[in-house]
């Protein structure tokens, strides 16, 4: 399968302050490890429109984040959330953010195969509709998938996430659109304390499978192929979606799982195939979590250069 990087270097703008765990080191670890990957191809986004936004945020919300990176000034922040502040050209890489993800989708409806990894921060899948949260400003997987079937006509996408916090923000897009699939596995209890398996949205369309503090890479893999797999296989999506998160790695300081770069390979190699059986091999992932930069470089790498095999 042919892979492609859409790379952000606007993420170098989106400045927090000193000790924040989501910081630009942890693009820079990224992108120098899939730097070094042979036979990969690279674009570079560019900024979203302020309207596409509207397809999963509240206008409140999108004046709210602006106008607060507005008011930041220089050498400053202002906080949207306890854990989540912004200076004055997080703007700037937030709306690069979106823009890589649409950029991605486009691409691969519109060539007809391959997959895509959108390398940029900051995160979003903690972003809900009108509330910034969990170091999440815009929700890029939740708009990446809204692109996908009101701009592209697609009847449906599924959406996996892999970091080790729920997704919360994206269930809320598969809570209100029957055509998005949304599965996430996550350490629970943990951060931001949703995703319990009674968690169904409309007509069983989320997929929760929450798992202990210590879940290693066997039973990780157990619960991806006894649950995540057979609701894929049961949707058909034209469009896989992954929200990829490398924070479930046994050395992140902000998860307690025990995944390893294999167990990344793996993945993506399970939904590669997803991809190849039911979406002419169309998958876009969206960089999320991970929090040891060299753990989170080593996982990136393996991730992608699994999709270039596949």
């Amino acid at each position: 399968m042919r892979a492609t990087i859409v790379d952000s270097p606007a993420s170098l703008d989106h400045v927090v302050p000193e000790g924040h765990p989501e910081h630009a080191g942890r693009y820079t670890a990224v992108r120098d490890a899939l730097g070094a990957l042979p036979g990969v191809q690279w674009e570079t986004a560019q900024q979203a429109p302020v309207e596409a936004l509207a397809r999963f945020h509240s206008v409140e919300h999108v004046d709210r984040v602006l106008s607060a990176c507005a008011d930041a000034g220089v050498d400053g922040w202002v906080s949207l959330a306890e854990d989540t502040q912004v200076c004055s050209l997080s703007a700037r890489a937030a709306l690069a953010a979106v823009g890589g993800a649409l950029l991605a989708v486009d691409s691969a409806v519109e060539t007809g195969s391959g997959s895509y990894f959108v390398l940029a921060r900051p995160p979003g899948h903690h972003a809900e509709p009108d509330r910034a949260m969990g170091f999440c400003l815009f929700n890029q997987v939740a708009l990446a998938a809204r692109h996908a079937l009101d701009v592209h006509g697609l009847s449906r996408v599924a959406i996996v996430d892999i970091d080790v916090h729920h997704g919360n923000g994206t269930q809320c897009l598969a809570e209100r659109d029957e055509r998005v699939l949304f599965c996430s596995l996550h350490q629970s209890p943990l951060y931001p304390g949703t995703g319990n398996r009674g968690e169904t949205g409309l007509n069983g369309n989320v997929v929760n499978v929450p798992l202990p503090e210590g879940t290693d890479s066997k039973a990780w893999r157990q619960a991806f192929s006894s649950e995540v797999v057979p609701a894929l296989r049961k949707a058909q999506p034209a469009l896989v979606l992954v929200s990829a998160g490398f924070d479930a790695h046994a050395a992140d300081p902000l998860g307690g799982m025990g995944l390893t770069e294999d167990d990344y390979d793996w993945a993506a190699s399970q939904l590669a195939g997803i991809a190849a059986e039911f979406a002419f091999s169309r998958l876009v992932s969206v960089l999320e979590g991970g929090y040891d930069c060299p753990a989170m470089g080593r996982s990136a790498a393996a991730f992608v250069r699994a999709l270039s095999r596949a």
